[in-house]
């Protein structure tokens, strides 16, 4: 889709340049409406397309930056997403990542940054929620071994398909990158 896009980009700015060489020095529209009009049409549709990519290219990156935020592993996900980009999908290439190499490399950094952030105020979960719990406790089950984590009343071990009572905000981070399910 986006190469495309910009093919037709191309064309359309193809198709202006060739209207105005055969004008010599500058161009006066009420000389030749005709070309004034397909001038005109050529522009428009330019500028439509280009805002049109960079919507579409935000509300990428605004979804990449939401999983981050949410703590899923965003290049570590073999499922494809429904829109393509220009340079990788996985349809055709056999790769099973649906991002391109420049937004591999975003996500990359974006984690970084937002690492570096949330490293500065390590008593403040800056990706939590908001609103308050309805209930502290809650019942887990667990989808991954993850070992023993260490929590305000003690060290949990984590077996797979063991069902668990625990704080919430002790295992909050845990159920958004899936290693366990909040039950009820």
């Amino acid at each position: 889709m986006v190469r495309a896009t910009v093919r037709e980009i191309m064309e359309l700015d193809r198709d202006a340049s060739q209207i105005l060489s055969g004008f010599v020095g500058s161009f006066n529209p009420s000389a030749d409406p005709a070309a004034a009009c397909s001038l005109l049409v050529d522009h428009l549709c330019m500028r439509r397309n280009k805002r049109c990519l960079l919507a579409y290219h935000r509300v990428r990156s605004d979804k990449l930056e939401e999983m981050c935020w949410k703590g899923e592993d965003v290049l570590d996900q073999g499922q494809p997403t429904h829109s393509t980009n220009s340079g990788a999908v996985g349809s055709d290439t056999g790769s099973t990542s649906s991002l391109s190499p420049e937004e591999e490399d975003y996500v990359r950094q974006y984690n970084d940054l937002l690492a570096a952030c949330k490293g500065q105020w390590t008593d403040i979960d800056l990706a939590g929620t908001l609103e308050p719990p309805k209930d502290l406790f809650i019942d887990v089950r667990v989808l991954k071994d993850a070992g023993e984590i260490q929590t305000e009343y003690g060290s949990i071990t984590l077996t797979k398909n063991s069902q668990i009572y625990v704080r919430q905000g002790d295992v909050e981070h845990l159920i958004a990158q899936r290693f366990l399910k909040k039950l009820g």
